[in-house]
């Protein structure tokens, strides 16, 4: 694939979801909220240092993106993105994000996160932390298993033989699917684990994770990906 697939921008004519929240201002964060941007969406990134640090990533974005809090983000969030580490997850504004489908791109890696013993022995998942502390959202996993750089330059057009996909899981379904049409817009097919019991399969260190691969590919190693790493 070229070094930046050019999508055509989106119609807001007939999507009325069209501001991202990010949290988190990281390396997934910034390069979902370059790729929206590009596709015609209005974004608003928030962290935990405040709007004063992020001066320098909104002002590449341009005239689509701010500068806010996490929580004022959340609150101007059509939907929003998460991605923040794992060990911060409880100070995602819960009130904010209400009634909202929230993508939590967020890994477990105990090295910086501290060990979660519910994790470590397959009783938990991720992304169930993260719906259980927005217990009125509706989290979706998504964007957890590519590598930042790869948003950018990995997508191509439905169709495109071979295109890379992604995985998603929800307990909800209106946030399955709306992360698969964003996946689409963003370049990428995409397959569905199911609830999010499930989206262990996806967690780092299994098969799926961080590698390029087909919808087919992608259904083979979600199949035999182990619940205990």
């Amino acid at each position: 694939m070229p070094e930046e697939w050019n999508a055509p921008a989106r119609s807001h004519v007939d999507n009325s979801m069209t501001t991202i929240g990010t949290i988190g201002a990281g390396h997934i964060g910034s390069q979902i909220a370059r790729r929206a941007v590009q596709l015609g969406y209005d974004v608003v990134i928030g962290n935990s240092r405040g709007p004063e640090t992020l001066a320098e990533p909104v002002a590449e974005l341009g005239p689509h993106a701010r500068a806010a809090t996490a929580a004022e983000a959340g609150a101007a969030a059509d939907f929003a993105v998460v991605t923040i580490p794992l060990k911060n997850y409880q100070a995602l504004p819960a009130e904010a994000l209400a009634g909202k489908v929230v993508i939590d791109t967020i890994n477990y890696y105990w090295e910086r996160d501290g060990r979660i013993n519910a994790l470590d022995r397959g009783e938990a998942t991720t992304s169930g932390l993260v719906q259980e502390h927005l217990a009125t959202s509706k989290v979706a996993k998504g964007f957890n298993h590519i590598l930042a750089a790869d948003i950018t330059t990995e997508g191509s057009p439905a169709g495109t033989e071979n295109r890379r996909a992604l995985a998603t899981a929800s307990d909800h379904e209106a946030a399955a699917a709306l992360v698969t049409r964003l996946y689409d817009e963003f370049g990428f097919g995409n397959v569905q684990i199911g609830p999010l019991a499930e989206s262990w399969r996806v967690e780092r260190d299994r098969p799926a994770y961080a590698v390029r691969q087909n919808v087919a590919e992608l259904e083979a190693n979600l199949a035999k990906a182990p619940r205990v790493i």
